[in-house]
């Protein structure tokens, strides 16, 4: 049994799908504004984990991943300059110059961190005529209201027939607190009103007919309307990072109840933030590093350049409701750790099978495929499942010096189990994995470069030539390769 942490109910809840074995997965994607940091890489593959697994158990998932295009403004949600249109006119572009070119951006970055795409991906300047009619639902419903052409939720009189608040635990004496007055809301009833529709001011750029202005949708509006426009008025998961939930996913939940009568989403899963020095990693706060900049590293934080995959395996060390504190010091710890993995599978695809399993070996690798499973279903513990698979490094290790047996049986599981949790779950993308670097001429052409050198050190050390052996050895080792020595054989990596 599947248990994910609901975040509305506050507890751990097995996974019941609406429909099953179709499983609807709405997540909040990027705004593309700019170039994705590594606040964006952790969202995308915490759901690409969980889409991951939901389709390792079974599931028919529709995975909607939304792109935000339109109406967020700068300063408040309400209030201030389009993020897009901002940068458009900044650079004499269209805004969809703009945003094109950040969503290719962003694809490119995903696919580098082997983020599966979504089902759809749909984009908020392209639903705008289904925002313009659900905002008509909550205005018959009387839960919003028209003000000088822009149109508002009435957040007062829903909180009298439903629970405001209830996602992010607020009340709406904290919410009346704490929200600040900003210029330009005198036409709101109230100061935590937020928009639904908004009239555009002469000088915005990006805006749309409707029946009360020239205008735009609110921020909140779109995920509301393309969650239910593709996965239905009831859906199974909506995802996103914990920033949102106050005031973006509690406005959701809002729009949607006040339209339809009921919430739309049955589970809320949020992830933790990635901070550096303890404060949120983010554009708001300027102090965020973007993914081409870890990838060249090209910026002062960061010690050397640091690959997709060590990205991701940084990321996946840390369970995702837990916060993750940025150093180049941590990812470099991760690159080692991910060196190990590494160097463990591609022994394990090299490894004989004997006619048993050694004592010490069985009791390494007893119930590594059950300990992966149960560590994913208990929440996505992605975390459990690297451990469990360093646990089983000792014994590939042990079998591969020579110190212990497998058989055949035990070698097919325990690739399968590596394949299955690293490989197709996890989203590793490991430099031995025979299916990746099926085709690629250029990496078996390296490859065999080398295997022809520690080839020719191997023959040279059986005529004890040792100054070929060694010079071979030692230029090897000054271009950054480990050579490990067997008996009559060889090891190395880079």
């Amino acid at each position: 049994m599947l248990y994910l942490y609901n975040t509305l109910a506050r507890v751990k809840q097995p996974f019941q799908p609406i429909n099953a074995p179709h499983v609807g997965l709405y997540v909040c994607g990027p705004t593309v504004y700019g170039d994705a940091h590594l606040g964006h890489a952790r969202p995308a593959i915490t759901f690409d984990i969980l889409y991951r697994y939901l389709t390792h158990l079974g599931y028919k998932v529709r995975y909607v991943r939304n792109i935000t295009d339109v109406g967020h403004l700068e300063h408040d949600a309400d209030e201030g300059e389009d993020k897009i249109a901002k940068k458009a006119r900044l650079e004499q572009l269209e805004p969809m110059e703009v945003v094109q070119y950040y969503c290719n951006r962003y694809h490119r970055d995903m696919e580098a961190l082997n983020v599966l795409p979504p089902s759809i991906e749909p984009h908020a300047s392209g639903h705008i005529i289904e925002q313009i009619e659900f905002v008509k639902k909550i205005l018959d419903n009387g839960y919003a209201y028209v003000s000088e052409g822009s149109v508002y939720f009435d957040v007062e009189k829903y909180a009298k027939d439903f629970h405001y608040g209830k996602l992010s635990g607020r009340n709406l004496e904290d919410i009346v607190t704490e929200t600040r007055e900003l210029d330009g809301q005198a036409e709101k009833k109230h100061s935590y009103d937020f928009a639904l529709w908004k009239k555009a001011a002469p000088e915005h750029i990006m805006h749309w007919p409707s029946p009360w202005s020239e205008g735009f949708p609110g921020w909140h509006m779109e995920c509301s309307t393309m969650g239910t426009k593709y996965l239905g008025e009831e859906f199974d998961i909506h995802g996103g990072g914990m920033d949102l939930m106050f005031p973006h996913h509690e406005a959701e939940i809002a729009q949607s109840c006040a339209a339809l009568g009921h919430d739309s989403v049955r589970y809320w899963m949020h992830n933790n933030m990635i901070t550096i020095a303890g404060k949120k990693m983010g554009k708001s706060y300027n102090n965020f590093i973007t993914l081409e900049q870890f990838f060249k590293g090209e910026h002062p934080l960061l010690s050397k350049p640091f690959g997709p995959m060590v990205i991701r395996f940084f990321i996946l060390q840390a369970h995702y409701r837990s916060t993750v504190d940025f150093s180049s010091e941590a990812l470099e710890a991760a690159e080692k750790g991910l060196q190990r993995i590494n160097e463990a599978y591609a022994r394990l695809l090299k490894l004989k099978a004997s006619t048993e399993t050694s004592a010490n070996i069985v009791e390494t690798i007893a119930g590594l495929a059950t300990r992966c499973e149960e560590a994913m279903s208990d929440d996505l513990q992605s975390s459990t499942v690297i451990s469990a698979l360093f646990d089983s490094a000792k014994a590939i290790n042990t079998v591969a010096d020579g110190k212990g047996t497998i058989s055949e049986t035990d070698l097919a599981e325990l690739l399968a189990t590596w394949k299955t949790f690293a490989i197709e779950i996890l989203g590793l993308r490991l430099d031995a994995d025979d299916n990746a670097a099926a085709g690629n001429q250029n990496m078996d052409a390296y490859k065999g470069a080398v295997d022809l050198l520690l080839n020719m050190r191997l023959e040279a050390k059986r005529n004890k030539d040792w100054a070929t052996s060694d010079l071979i050895r030692n230029q090897l080792t000054e271009l950054g390769f480990t050579i490990k020595d067997g008996k009559d054989s060889f090891e190395w990596s880079l």
